[in-house]
């Protein structure tokens, strides 16, 4: 069975940064430091998803 993975990151279900972070600890952990095609995958959408939801900081006044 094929899992298609989109790579954009939906509005409706963001999740805070910590969140995606510990999924990608998590990732790591069941790979054992060598992620699959698959897992690297995940990892990208992962990380866009974190990059995204990382709050922005305010520039020094």
């Amino acid at each position: 069975m094929l899992h298609i993975m989109s790579t954009t990151v939906e509005s409706s279900s963001r999740r805070t940064a910590d969140e995606v972070n510990e999924e990608i600890r998590a990732l790591w952990r069941r790979s054992g430091g060598t992620l699959s095609v698959e897992q690297r995958e995940e990892y990208q959408r992962l990380v866009l998803e974190w990059a995204a939801a990382v709050p922005q900081s305010q520039p020094a006044a």
